[in-house]
This record gives C-alpha cells, sequence and structure tokens, in this order.
C-alpha cells in the first residue's frame, strides 16, 4: 500500500469517527430546561407548592397538624410522586408529626414530565425548600425522608449543598451505583443513553414486585401521573445520582436506614457496601432496620404501619429501642437464608 493511499485511509477514519462522535453529540442524554427567570425561593400561601431559585414553579402535598412537634420533608422514588408519602403522612400526623412531600422535576404534576432534571438540581430545590419549611416551623426539628431514588437524592444533597436536617430518613435508598452493576448493564446504558435517549421502556418483562401489597399495586398501574414507561436518558440520569449516593458519607446528623428482605428492586450488595463503607467511620451515627416481611415499597406495603411507627420513634428520639425489633448492628448486614 502506498504512502498516498495510508493517507486518504486515514483521514476516512478520522472523517468515520468525527461523524460519529457528532451523531452521538447529537443524541447525548436530555435535561430539561431550568426556570427562566431567577427569583428568591418561596412557599405559597398555603403551602400547596412552592417557586425555586430558578424560578420554576413546583407542586406540593402537606399533612400538618396543629403545632407539629416534627417536620418530615418526604421525597419520592423514581417514576412516582409525592402521593406515594399519603397514607404514611396522614399516620404521622396523628402522632403530631407535619409531612410536606413535593412532586419533584419531572415528576407527577411537576413541569416537563418525564424528563430528568439533572442530580444537582433536585439535591438544590431540597436545600431550598428546606429552609424554607424551617422558616415556616421556626424551632421544630426537620428531617428529610427519601424513598428509592428520594434516598439517593437526601444523599447528594448532603454531599452538595451546605444545609442540613436534624436527620435523614433513608427509605431502601438507590445506592445502586454502576460499580455494582453487571458490566453488560454498564455497557447497555451507555449505548443507549447515546444512540437512542428518547426511546422508552416499560419495565414489565423483567417481572419485579414492588410490594406485597397488591391493590395498591392495581391503583398505581391505574394512576396517569405514575410513570410507567421511562425515557432512556431518564435512567441515565438516575444511574449517575445512584453513584453519587453509594459514596456518600452523611455525617453531622443521625441517620436511619431502612431495608426489605423481600427487595427486588435494589440489590443487597450494594446496600452491604454503603452500610460497611459507613459503618467504617466512627463519626456517622447511623442505625439500619431490616425488615424480614419487607419489600421496596416498605412505606406502602402490607406491614405499612410498622414502619411508620419506627420511623416516629426515631424521631422522637433516635437513641429510643425501635418497636419493630428489627434493627441490625453488626456485619454482614445480610445473612444466609435472607430473603428466602
Amino acid at each position: 500500500m502506498t504512502a498516498l493511499h495510508q493517507s486518504r485511509r486515514a483521514r476516512a477514519a478520522s472523517l468515520i469517527l468525527l461523524l460519529s462522535l457528532l451523531l452521538i453529540a447529537a443524541c447525548a442524554p436530555r435535561l430539561q430546561p431550568m426556570g427562566e427567570i431567577p427569583a428568591a425561593p418561596r412557599l405559597s400561601q398555603d403551602a400547596s407548592g412552592w417557586q425555586a431559585g430558578d424560578g420554576r414553579d413546583l407542586p406540593m402535598r402537606r399533612w400538618v397538624p396543629a403545632s407539629p412537634k416534627a417536620v418530615i420533608l418526604a421525597l419520592h422514588g423514581f417514576n412516582d410522586y409525592s402521593n406515594a408519602f399519603t397514607e404514611a403522612a396522614e399516620w404521622w400526623s396523628a402522632q403530631g408529626i407535619a409531612t410536606y412531600a413535593p412532586d419533584q422535576r419531572g415528576f407527577g404534576t411537576a413541569p416537563y414530565r418525564g424528563l430528568w432534571p439533572g442530580e444537582d438540581r433536585l439535591a438544590q430545590d431540597l436545600a431550598e425548600l428546606s429552609a424554607l419549611l424551617r422558616g415556616r416551623h421556626p424551632g421544630v426539628p426537620l428531617f428529610w425522608l427519601g424513598e428509592s431514588m428520594g434516598g439517593a437524592v437526601v444523599l447528594h444533597a448532603l454531599e452538595q449543598t451546605t444545609v442540613s436536617p436534624d436527620g435523614a430518613i433513608l427509605v431502601a435508598p438507590a445506592v445502586w451505583g454502576r460499580e455494582s452493576m453487571p458490566v453488560l448493564y454498564r455497557v447497555a446504558l451507555w449505548a443507549t443513553s447515546y444512540t437512542i435517549p428518547w426511546k422508552t421502556f416499560t419495565g414489565s418483562g423483567l417481572k419485579i414486585q414492588a410490594s406485597d401489597n397488591i391493590e395498591m399495586l392495581r391503583r398505581l398501574s391505574r394512576d396517569p401521573l405514575f410513570i410507567k414507561a421511562t425515557r432512556v436518558d431518564a435512567i441515565h440520569g438516575l444511574v449517575n445520582l445512584m453513584d453519587a449516593a453509594s459514596t456518600a458519607r452523611p455525617e453531622r446528623l443521625p441517620v436511619l436506614l431502612m431495608y426489605g428482605l423481600k427487595d427486588e428492586v435494589i440489590p443487597k450488595p450494594p446496600v452491604e457496601r454503603f452500610v460497611e463503607r459507613l459503618k467504617a467511620r466512627p463519626d456517622i451515627a447511623m442505625r439500619i432496620l431490616v425488615y424480614r416481611n419487607g419489600w421496596h415499597m416498605l412505606l406502602r406495603d402490607l406491614q405499612a404501619e410498622t414502619v411508620w411507627r419506627d420511623t416516629a420513634t426515631w424521631i422522637a428520639d433516635p437513641a429510643a429501642a425501635l418497636p419493630s425489633g428489627e434493627e441490625r448492628r453488626a456485619l454482614p448486614l445480610f445473612r444466609p437464608g435472607d430473603g428466602e
């Protein structure tokens, strides 16, 4: 082969590579736009919504007893929305605990439904809303509660912002980062995220059961606000968030982690690894509840009231004995036969 032919082949290969990179860039995962006008965060008059610092108006539900003794700011899971906390919040309200549950950006009735907002923006929203609730309930302890994806947002916010609650409650937290995923999963996610990011999947073929509360699951299947077909780039964003959450170090505050042995959504190994990392730090005060009959949706399972009661007891006193008796103090967190 002559030097001329080699040069032409090299230029052709470079052109193909350039075109491929341009194609990938054109198909990059999409983030929803920020609000258009920066503004001072504020609650609506009746706290049924709030305005974030980028001017975006976001919806929120609230269950507030007279003179609450504690406040929970609750973040829902992926594809879910604030309705996830209805039964739990009603029960907590009867115990004197207020609950505020926003629809996070891209979920429920929030704008740009189905588009990923970015993990940093979700963390910033949590910090801004916390400051507003501190102002609405001065002197009342404020707790962040995150379920699944919401737990990952809590962990990311503790790392990325200077705002800190009085305690954090992680319910089946999404700490399944890339390091815990099979190589095939990681490769498939990268390839689809940069070629068909708009493509949606339902996950129906995975045969994953999220709860033993079958009637509740049937209601969700009929709920138009529960997202059932997920964009690939939203999954990409979720995994980025889980990456950040899996290595977070929630210092400076007490933490309660709750997990169900029958959880089919967040696998045990990444949870074990997350707990091991934190247990190695003497400056992290964390208690762990592992429910023998718990599934992923612990707050809506058939034994949900047990979880609600443990939560209320811990909020009243993070050092108190927890009613369920399901606490685990020693590692390894999971034992042979667990979940069978």
